[in-house]
């Protein structure tokens, strides 16, 4: 046992663990008990001597802290008094008795218990020191001034100060009774020497008196906001029952004040706040019943509705944002990398600047539903708005408020629906906006898509900058030439091609009919379609570069199996190719027959349409005339000048190819594109035109299983074409082996995005510079000679009889073709 004071103190006591609070000797001081092992530490010192060992936790977050948790010096405190609360708890009175030092930990369950060592107070060295008197003096003038400054201060507290002229004492008492942190509190609490012990408390006392008078600063101007709020109060209720008295009505205060309300709710730009108690003190003067009170309250209703700052955020986990773009749509690698992407610099830094995105491609292949699927990706909002059709500029930028009805644009309008200011703003169909004597919608977009522009984008309606930087604008487009200059430089192209039959059976198979089959109310396993059925429908029903056209098939055969559950037949079906005659009725895509061998003057071309790739067979006839050239099949200007052009070719080079070189005078030559009540444009088909040309005047046909593409100049070189992706799944559907490109187009090939692997592999791409590089791959056995042509003979008297003329014959020497073959398996 250890006497102190007269009190003796056990050796091992209970260990109260507390948060929040440090206690000093002869500090009285109440708690609150509620953990589990407090309740049972405070029962064992009851059933004892009522002492415990009172130690402050390092984490004042931890709910059941462990002995390393937990400061290594303590109290040793008498427990006074014990009361019930209502709640469950205990609160206890307790006075702070020793200070003692944790030496070891007896038992930690059900309460922990510890072995302690008492800690004696050191002696004051130089007592009567001027030092140790000008200390003390200095901790009492800074503990009265943080209690002015807390308006604490009191006669009784300056007396209590003055009398205690021990400096351990005086240094405990002021930390006990000034607020400061714990990690403080304990320094002072573990150190034994009272000179050093009030010089820390002295500078803790400096900290807290800059602390305390910068509270007591805003506190005042708090105060002085307030009175000044309480008397703009009492005069705007003076105001109101003077107006009461005066017969008015007082309904337009209560409406400016809600209106006050929701400014701050709304967390409003400094100018626009200005400008919106600008107009909130016009209502307020105006008449309620005036015309234009109803425009300036619409105008304040927009401004405290529109998401001023309201963003979502970001969900910067690519990978999870790329297993939802991918199980919402498959393939487009190109748009989900540049998502991805975006996402990758977001994470890294977050000022970027939301992108502006065009998807061009044919109608179906998924572009709008791909905006949806970038939104939910990014955890953003997604607003669509269609530009087909609009001619007006106000659709944009809105109305001014002078017109009756006015609003904002649709830009705006999408925001407010949105209710934040970065969401994910598809506008569809880009390419078909319209213009007359209204404006220019196109003209309008200029600042809406630039970013360097639209971080103050200023409404007609709302004549305010609203910060469009943070939008994510996604347009769409199926063609790039009505899209005006200007604003296709504001906008990052991307290329969304069609799908090849095999993307097209697999979408199907992933997407499109479990969609469907869900839609029709069918269940899992009632309808399974083969795949030679889907390939069957894709060919013979539909043409077309996306899944619309598909789509509508399929959900035809859904809605016939769905008759037929319902009407309680077979409650599963497998789909062939053989029941789609039943099902779809007769194909309704008839091609055109594929050519056959030895027909000269015919040549497979491969053109682009909005259905994606086709196959064209240019025709060239001749016929003894006068060098006459005739072109139908509906072949705009571009496509005539090919034909003039190859014609000019042919004839500046015929010896080289083997003609003689007046052959054209006596002959006339027809050119004729098949479908003709399909236009025709676009310079590609020179190549077609060129190999056509050459096997009617050579009578040597073109293979059946080659197709070419390419634009042909007078100096015979072969220049790059687009669409090659389009164009190589036309040529593959119609069995077609090999393809006579511009080498500048194998590029093309490289991508593995725009020419898939599966085409490679079935398709022979024959890369070409020139003319002769051309004619070596056609007609590898040709042979070329310079032939001197006869004079033609002169007219005689018919009277006179000739014998025939000498034969002519051409001679193709064998040539090795200079072009490389190029084959990917």
């Amino acid at each position: 046992m250890v006497e102190k004071n007269d009190i003796e103190i056990d050796k091992e006591l209970p260990l109260l663990a507390v948060r929040d609070v440090v206690i000093f000797n002869d500090m009285i001081l109440p708690l609150y008990i509620g953990r589990d092992k407090s309740l049972a530490a405070l029962e064992a010192a009851q059933s004892g001597a009522k002492q415990l060992l009172v130690v402050a936790q390092m984490d004042q977050s931890s709910e059941f802290p462990i002995p390393e948790e937990i400061y290594r010096v303590g109290t040793v405190a008498q427990i006074v008094r014990q009361l019930k609360m209502p709640d469950g708890r205990l609160k206890i009175l307790v006075q702070g008795l020793a200070k003692a030092r944790i030496v070891d930990y007896v038992q930690t369950e059900p309460f922990l218990k510890a072995t302690l060592e008492i800690l004696e107070e050191e002696p004051v060295a130089n007592a009567d020191s001027i030092e140790l008197e000008a200390l003390m003096r200095n901790v009492r003038d800074q503990s009265q001034k943080i209690l002015l400054l807390r308006d604490l201060l009191s006669d009784e507290i300056v007396n209590l100060l003055e009398g205690i002229e021990e400096p351990g004492r005086l240094a405990n008492l002021v930390v006990s009774n000034i607020k400061v942190k714990v990690d403080e509190a304990q320094k002072v609490l573990e150190t034994t020497d009272p000179m050093a012990r009030l010089q820390l408390v002295n500078s803790i006392l400096a900290q807290e008196v800059k602390v305390s008078a910068m509270q007591a600063k805003l506190d005042s101007e708090a105060r002085e906001e307030m009175d000044k709020s309480q008397k703009e109060f009492f005069l705007r209720e003076q105001l109101r029952l003077i107006k009461r008295e005066l017969g008015k009505d007082f309904d337009r205060d209560d409406e400016a004040r809600e209106y006050r309300v929701k400014f701050q709710k709304a967390h409003l730009p400094k100018d626009v706040a200005a400008e919106a108690i600008k107009q909130l003190s016009r209502l307020e003067y105006m008449h309620q019943d005036a015309a234009e009170a109803s425009i300036i309250r619409s105008y304040l209703d927009w401004i405290v509705e529109l998401p001023w700052g309201v963003t979502t955020r970001d969900h910067l986990d690519l990978a999870q944002a790329k297993k939802i773009l991918d199980a919402d749509h498959y393939n487009l690698k190109k748009v989900k990398d540049r998502i991805l992407e975006y996402l990758a610099v977001m994470k890294l830094s977050h000022r970027q600047k939301g992108p502006i995105i065009c998807f061009v491609g044919p109608p179906g292949v998924g572009k709008t539903s791909l905006g949806q699927s970038i939104a939910k990706a990014m955890g953003r909002k997604f607003v669509r708005l269609s530009l087909g059709g609009m001619k007006d500029e106000a659709e944009i930028r809105g109305h001014r408020r002078t017109y009756i009805g006015a609003l904002p644009g649709r830009i705006i309008q999408g925001l407010k629906a949105a209710g934040s200011s970065n969401p994910v703003f598809m506008l569809d169909e880009v390419d078909k906006i319209g213009n007359d004597f209204r404006g220019d919608p196109a003209s309008a977009l200029l600042e809406v898509l630039d970013p360097e522009q639209n971080s103050s984008f200023s409404d007609h309606y709302l004549n305010l900058p609203f910060d469009l930087s943070r939008v994510m604008f996604i347009t769409t487009a199926n063609f790039l030439d009505p899209i005006p200059q200007a604003l296709e430089d504001r906008m990052e192209i991307i290329h969304l091609s069609g799908y090849t039959a095999e993307e097209k059976v697999s979408i199907s198979k992933k997407h499109l009919l479990p969609r469907l089959i869900k839609d029709h109310g069918l269940k899992h396993g009632t309808l399974t379609i083969q795949d030679s059925a889907i390939k069957a429908i894709i060919s013979s029903y539909t043409y077309e570069a996306g899944l619309r056209g598909l789509d509508r098939k399929l959900a035809a055969i859904c809605r016939k199996v769905a008759r037929k559950v319902a009407e309680g037949r077979d409650k599963t079906f497998r789909i062939t190719e053989k029941q789609l005659h039943k099902l779809l009725g007769p194909p309704e895509i008839v091609h055109e027959p594929k050519l056959t061998d030895g027909q000269p003057g015919v040549a497979t071309g491969l053109a682009w349409t909005e259905g994606g790739g086709e196959v064209m067979y240019v025709e060239v006839r001749t016929m003894p005339g006068k060098g006459n050239l005739s072109l139908t099949g509906q072949l705009d200007e571009v496509m005539k000048e090919s034909a003039q052009t190859v014609l000019a070719y042919a004839r500046a080079h015929a010896m080289e190819l083997g003609l003689d070189k007046d052959f054209y005078e006596e002959m006339d030559i027809h050119v004729h594109v098949p479908e003709g009540s399909v236009p025709k444009e676009g310079p590609s088909a020179g190549v077609a035109l060129m190999v056509a040309l050459i096997s009617a005047l050579t009578g040597i046909p073109v293979p059946k299983d080659m197709a070419m593409t390419g634009e042909i100049t007078l100096r015979g070189q072969i220049l790059a074409i687009g669409g090659l992706k389009e164009k190589s799944l036309a040529a593959l559907r119609r069995g077609v082996k090999r393809i006579i490109i511009p080498r500048q187009n194998l590029k093309d090939l490289e991508d593995v995005a725009e020419i898939p692997a599966n085409i490679k592999r079935k398709l022979a791409f024959l890369p070409v510079d020139n003319i002769n590089d051309l004619l070596d791959l056609v007609f590898p056995n040709r042979k070329t000679t310079m032939p001197i042509s006869p004079k033609r003979p002169e007219k005689k008297d018919s009277r006179f009889k000739e014998g025939p003329p000498p034969r002519r014959i051409k001679r193709f020497p064998k040539h090795s073709p200079s072009a490389r073959k190029i084959v990917f398996p």
